[in-house]
């Protein structure tokens, strides 16, 4: 999937619209409402992106807060109820709020968008054990979004359980973009089949590697 932001397209200059340079056989277009700060201009964008795109697609984003970008819950929630009414398949963007997840869960989401932090931060998973939580309770796929710098970021929401990543600004604005996401790509093949591998549990005492059964009884002395 390609997401979109729909109120920063160019709909009037073709070769300034992204939408003309990607190769729909390939790819699925994901709209998104980046940009929206009240639950009336994300409606009004969503609308505006299922026709565009053509789809019922729509990732949800209702931002009033100008700095560090954090979703509003209530606004989100409420958005997606109305959207979901409309038929449209709503992925929302929110904070790492598990009682959240399971209200937008409920309200029929096709999936949840847990922050691992702040957009466009690089500061990696700072939510893990909310996304523990997400994970563990949820019954349709949640996605990773936002603050991922590096593969492993990608790597370990994968080995934790979630069914994809969503990144922009580490492969975007990376020396060498191509390379990044063929890197991204190889930590998210990586975090999955990991996952489905099973990792040993984590313990608080040490546990020989070597059976002791192997190892040799010391001979005494003459």
């Amino acid at each position: 999937m390609v997401t979109v932001a729909i109120r920063r397209l160019d709909l009037d200059n073709p070769e300034q619209n992204i939408l003309e340079h990607i190769n729909l056989d390939k790819y699925h277009i994901l709209p998104n409402t980046a940009g929206c700060r009240t639950v009336e201009e994300a409606l009004f964008v969503a609308r505006l992106g299922r026709e565009v795109a053509q789809t019922d697609f729509v990732k949800l984003e209702v931002i009033p807060d100008a700095k560090y970008l954090f979703p509003d819950p209530n606004g989100t929630l409420e958005a997606a109820r109305q959207l979901v009414a409309e038929g449209f398949k709503v992925l929302p963007y929110i904070h790492a709020d598990p009682v959240l997840a399971k209200n937008l869960e409920e309200v029929g989401c096709v999936t949840v968008m847990p922050l691992g932090s702040a957009i466009g931060s690089g500061q990696g998973i700072h939510t893990i054990e909310e996304v523990r939580i997400i994970l563990e309770n949820a019954t349709v796929p949640v996605v990773v979004d936002a603050g991922l710098a590096v593969p492993s970021d990608a790597s370990k929401a994968l080995e934790m359980g979630a069914s994809a990543v969503l990144v922009n600004t580490a492969i975007a604005q990376a020396e060498n973009p191509a390379m990044m996401a063929d890197a991204f790509r190889k930590g998210v093949e990586a975090g999955r089949q990991a996952y489905l591998a099973g990792r040993i549990p984590v313990r608080t005492e040490a546990i020989a590697s070597s059976p002791p059964t192997d190892v040799p009884e010391p001979v005494a002395a003459a």
